[in-house]
């Protein structure tokens, strides 16, 4: 598809591959909204990147219907999703709490939910339209100290493959994205921060791979990729 003159909405774009996503759609000459919870924050990427900002939570039903409702009052239609708020926490089972485990399915799981289900809604009844979810090779195999975040993951990759198969005969193409490590502020929020290394992937190769995916010409699409560093040793 051309990415020139589209309406995007990306997550969680304050920063890290949030951020480079919204700055790679702006460049191919999207429309862009990005999204978050701290106001300050996201305000100053807004200026910085020359996005619109709305202060949502994608795991809170009324915030995800306003996000959807205000991109389009303002440009009447919505192109792109990119569902890419999430955190992480790795702790070992014993150590992990049924709150801790909800708080974080709230925005991994119920967030991409919520904002699939408003963007889904309009995407029907124009014909059309581009979802993509960020999940990560943790979705792809458990590991240790992750029950929350790798099952969070998980549980993204089988909603995606839901409505992969439900919105293609409205000539939705639904995508999910599984980088490795990448080097952002991501570990570190986590609780398990990474030195900084040059073979590590940026969150530029993220970006650089959807748009890749997203400019396939309409009547085929990329169900799902994984982006690995070539030799991150």
């Amino acid at each position: 598809m051309q990415l020139k003159d589209t309406v995007a909405l990306v997550t969680g774009g304050k920063g890290g591959i949030g951020r480079a996503i919204a700055e790679a759609l702006i460049t191919e000459g999207s429309r862009l909204t990005i999204t978050g919870r701290h106001e300050e924050e996201l305000r100053a990427t807004a200026e910085e990147i020359g996005s619109d900002f709305i202060v949502a939570d994608v795991g809170d039903e009324a915030d995800a219907k306003r996000t959807v409702a205000e991109v389009l009052d303002k440009h009447g239609q919505l192109d792109i999703l990119v569902n890419n708020a999430g955190y992480g926490l790795f702790k070992p089972l014993v150590e992990t709490s049924l709150e801790e485990l909800g708080a974080l399915y709230r925005t991994n799981v119920f967030g991409p939910f919520l904002m699939a289900k408003e963007a889904a809604r309009h995407f029907i009844e124009r014909g059309r339209g581009e979802m993509i979810n960020i999940a990560s090779t943790s979705a792809l195999r458990g590991s240790a100290s992750r029950t929350a975040y790798g099952s969070s993951k998980f549980a993204l990759r089988g909603m995606t493959e839901c409505w992969r198969d439900e919105l293609r005969r409205h000539n939705v193409r639904v995508m999910l994205v599984n980088p490795s490590e990448v080097m952002t502020e991501f570990a570190a929020k986590a609780g398990s921060p990474r030195e900084p290394s040059d073979t590590k992937l940026r969150p530029k190769e993220i970006a650089d791979a959807i748009v890749g995916a997203l400019k396939v010409d309409g009547r085929g699409f990329v169900p799902e990729f994984s982006v690995f560093a070539t030799n991150p040793f």
